[in-house]
């Protein structure tokens, strides 16, 4: 038995999602004829009171579509500087949309109003245009940490002082809507944009969303065709995001539970030093003393355990719907072991 520890991204569909796969209607999507990614589509737009969506193979790919919906060859977007459109999606925004990043240090991975507004450009012919405004919710780097929504709310007023868009990487927003209590009407209401990945806790094998109103989704479309994202008969793995928003929301509370058992274990442990606060399902630490990073991963992989090493001293586990309560029962008699 291996138990994966290293993202919510190894998950795997059950047999239930798996059926519903299998009795997908499919048609032609690039034609707009696939009636089963049309529905999924028609869902998510409602869940968050949008007027449309498009279906596309990632979530890098949808949040590099919405940055190019978003500007122009020479503008300049403010993230994070832990964000995953910055770091992890391969410089697609200089590659893709010929703009340029303002990464602001915020705090695991959150922005504030404040450094938002200092960070934008004024009208000045030396000096990129600012166009966007780019947050991610939950944050990757930042352990799943979760925004205060009043923030955003602050965010969205100098973005509508100033005339820019405010685009959401919402990888793993379900987390953050079950961790806060927030909502999916509220994030709809305020957002130019929205991404939302159906493969990582949702638990289905690919695809990603993106929301907005129906004039950016228009042109959403053909730049999903520029990239090489139109599908044919996509409505076999559109089934199984039906299937995953069904289904799969609520559960999340307990990869958050087991990601907290996790955290109060690791915590009592000597080798075990500082670690982000846990909100969500991501724990990440910092090993010292009688391990590395690696060494702690290569101790666990021997007990069938497989975590991931960040830096030389900094360790991530994620816990999803793969991860049953027997398997954190192992785990956590594993650490107390060590």
């Amino acid at each position: 038995m291996i138990i994966d520890l290293r993202s919510d991204t190894f998950t795997k569909p059950n047999a239930a999602m798996l059926q519903a796969m299998y009795h997908a209607q499919v048609g032609d999507d690039v034609f707009g004829e696939d009636p089963t990614v049309n529905e999924l589509e028609r869902y998510c737009a409602e869940l968050f009171n949008m007027e449309a969506a498009i279906f596309c193979p990632s979530g890098t790919m949808t949040n590099q579509i919405a940055i190019k919906c978003h500007t122009q060859p020479g503008d300049e977007v403010i993230c994070d500087v832990l964000s995953h459109v910055y770091i992890y999606e391969g410089g697609g925004i200089a590659f893709n949309s010929g703009a340029q990043v303002k990464a602001i240090n915020g705090v695991r991975g959150l922005l504030v109003a404040n450094d938002v507004e200092a960070a934008i450009n004024m009208e000045d012919v030396h000096k990129a245009n600012t166009a966007l405004v780019c947050l991610e919710n939950t944050g990757n780097r930042g352990g799943g940490s979760c925004y205060d929504f009043d923030e955003i709310v602050g965010i969205k007023k100098v973005c509508e002082v100033h005339g820019l868009k405010l685009h959401l990487d919402g990888a793993r927003l379900f987390n953050a809507l079950v961790a806060t209590g927030q909502t999916a009407l509220q994030y709809g209401n305020i957002f130019d944009s929205i991404s939302i990945c159906l493969s990582k806790g949702l638990g289905a094998p690919v695809g990603s969303i993106l929301l907005g109103n129906a004039a950016f989704i228009k042109k959403a479309r053909r730049i999903r065709k520029v990239f090489g994202g139109g599908m044919r008969q996509a409505g076999y793995i559109a089934a199984a995001g039906l299937y995953a928003l069904h289904n799969n929301i609520d559960r999340l509370a307990i990869d958050h539970f087991h990601a907290k058992q996790l955290a109060e274990n690791l915590l009592r442990k000597s080798f075990v030093g500082k670690m982000m606060p846990v909100e969500t399902n991501i724990v990440i630490f910092e090993i010292s003393g009688k391990y590395t990073a690696q060494s702690f991963c290569d101790f666990m992989k021997t007990k069938g355990i497989l975590c991931m090493a960040m830096s030389a001293t900094i360790v991530r586990m994620v816990t999803h719907l793969d991860v049953s309560e027997d398997m954190i029962k192992y785990v956590l008699y594993v650490i107390e072991e060590m």
